[in-house]
């Protein structure tokens, strides 16, 4: 078990984490991402997908800044996940390409 997991796993996360594996569609998700979190939550928790997706593909600080507003400090740490990280953005990235090939 990863030093990642040892910290957010519980009863609660497990729990969470079923209810979002119980989702079925898009429309689903936003009703539900809507009611969990709040609209910042929300919107933090793509831009730091959508940086991870473009530092996957090479883009340069300044570009992954300018497309998404994120922080240096926000790109660095996920930078650091994807170097360092669980391997989550790889499954979630290569499952997507798998989605968007079909």
């Amino acid at each position: 078990m990863s030093t990642q997991e040892n910290r957010i796993k519980d009863a609660n996360t497990d729990f969470l984490l079923q209810c979002i594996l119980s989702l079925e569609t898009m429309e689903e998700c936003y009703s539900f991402f809507e009611d969990l979190c709040t609209v910042p939550e929300i919107k933090s928790m793509a831009r730091r997908i959508v940086v991870a997706k473009m530092l996957t593909e090479n883009k340069k600080y300044e570009e992954v800044v300018e497309k998404t507003g994120a922080s240096t400090a926000t790109i660095s740490r996920v930078n650091r996940s994807l170097c360092y990280g669980t391997g989550g953005y790889d499954i979630v990235f290569g499952r997507c390409a798998l989605n968007e090939e079909a």
